[in-house]
C-alpha cells in the first residue's frame, strides 16, 4: 500500500479525533463563558469567573484526552503500522485498531506509563543534537540552538508515535522492551530519520500560513459582532492590571485590539486541530514507514541496549521495567 492509501484507510480515526477536539473546545469555551457571565452578573468580577471557568474546562479536557483521545490515536497508529508493514489493512480498520490496542495494553495505566517513558527517552537522546548552535555561540548561536530544539521537539513527537507503532507491531515482546527497541532504532538511525524534518516543516508552514490566516480572518468577522463583550473584558483587564500593579500592554485596553488577538489565537487553535487531524497523519505515515523499515532491517540487540543505557537514565528505567 502507498502512503496515501494507508492514510486514506485510517482517516476515520482522524475524523473521530477531530470531533473529540471540537468537543474539547466547546467544553473550554462553554465553561469559560458561563463563568464570565455568572460572575459578571452576580459579583461584577467577570475576569475571575472566566479564569475559574477556564480552569474547570482545562481539567475536563485533560480527562477527555486521557480516557478517549489518546486511545483513538493509538488505534490509528496501530492500523498505520499494519498498513506500512503488511501492505494491507482489514475492512473494519476502526474496530480492529481498538481491539489491537486493547490487547497490547491491558490497562490505561500501562499505556500511559510506556508512552511517558518513551517521550522522556527521546527527549534525552535529542538533547545532543543541538550542539551546532552551542558551537556557534552568542546571540546567533542561541537562535540556531532554539530553532534546532524546536525542530527536534516536533520530530520527537513523530518518533514517539513511531515508537508506539513499533510496540504495537512487536506483539510477542513486553511493551517496555519494545519501547526500548524503538529508542534504539532512533539512536542508531537518527540521521536517516531526521531527514523527514524538511517534509514535516514544509507542509506544516504552508498549512499555517494559508489555513490559520483564513481562520483568523473568519473569527475576527464573527467576534467583532460582539463589541460589548470585549469592552467589558478589556476594562476588566485594565482594572486588574492597575489593582495588581501588573505591566499589561496598553493596547490590551483597546477592545478592537483584543478582538484581533482572540481571533488570531482561535485561528491558531483550530488550525492546530485541523493540522493534527488531516495533515500530520499523512506525514506520520511516511515517517512511520521509514522507522519500521529501519527497525525490521536492523533489529536492536542486547549490545545496543547496553550502549544506550549508559547515555539515558530514562532508558535504563524503561529497561528495568522490561525485565521486572
Amino acid at each position: 500500500m502507498s502512503n496515501f492509501q494507508v492514510y486514506k484507510k485510517t482517516l476515520s480515526f482522524s475524523f473521530v479525533s477531530f470531533l473529540i477536539d471540537l468537543l474539547s473546545i466547546f467544553v473550554v469555551i462553554g465553561t469559560s463563558t458561563i463563568g464570565f457571565f455568572v460572575m459578571n452578573k452576580s459579583t461584577d468580577k467577570a475576569l475571575i469567573g472566566l479564569v475559574v471557568g477556564l480552569i474547570i474546562g482545562i481539567i475536563l479536557v485533560v480527562l477527555i484526552n486521557i480516557f478517549i483521545a489518546n486511545r483513538v490515536k493509538a488505534a490509528q497508529i496501530s492500523m498505520m503500522t499494519k498498513g506500512v508493514v503488511d501492505g494491507k489493512l482489514p475492512d473494519n480498520v476502526f474496530k480492529t485498531g481498538f481491539s489491537e490496542t486493547k490487547d497490547r495494553f491491558g490497562s490505561i495505566t500501562a499505556f500511559f506509563l510506556v508512552t511517558h517513558l518513551i517521550k522522556g527517552v527521546f527527549r534525552q537522546i535529542g538533547r545532543g543534537l543541538d550542539k551546532v548552535g552551542r558551537a556557534v555561540g552568542g546571540d546567533v548561536g542561541e537562535g540556531v540552538t532554539s530553532a534546532i530544539n524546536t525542530a527536534i521537539q516536533i520530530l520527537i513527537g513523530y518518533l514517539c508515535d513511531c515508537c508506539l507503532g513499533w510496540i504495537l507491531y512487536r506483539k510477542d515482546v513486553n511493551p517496555f522492551k519494545a519501547g526500548c527497541e524503538g529508542a534504539v532504532i532512533f539512536f542508531k538511525h537518527g540521521k536517516t530519520l531526521i531527514r523527514n524534518i524538511g517534509r514535516i516543516f514544509g507542509m506544516g508552514l504552508l498549512s499555517l500560513v494559508v489555513v490559520a490566516g483564513a481562520l483568523a480572518a473568519i473569527f475576527y468577522l464573527i467576534l467583532k459582532q460582539f463589541p460589548s463583550m470585549f469592552e467589558s473584558l478589556s476594562n476588566e483587564l485594565l482594572e486588574v492590571s492597575t489593582r495588581a500593579d501588573l505591566n499589561i500592554p496598553a493596547w490590551v485596553s483597546d477592545p478592537k485590539n483584543l478582538t484581533i488577538v482572540v481571533a488570531v489565537v482561535a485561528g491558531l487553535v483550530i488550525w492546530g486541530i485541523l493540522h493534527s487531524v488531516l495533515i500530520r497523519p499523512f506525514i506520520l505515515v511516511g515517517v512511520l514507514r521509514n522507522f519500521m523499515a529501519a527497525g525490521i532491517k536492523d533489529m536492536p540487540t542486547e549490545k545496543d541496549f547496553e550502549e544506550l543505557e549508559n547515555k539515558s537514565p530514562k532508558f535504563a528505567r524503561m529497561r528495568s521495567k522490561a525485565t521486572s
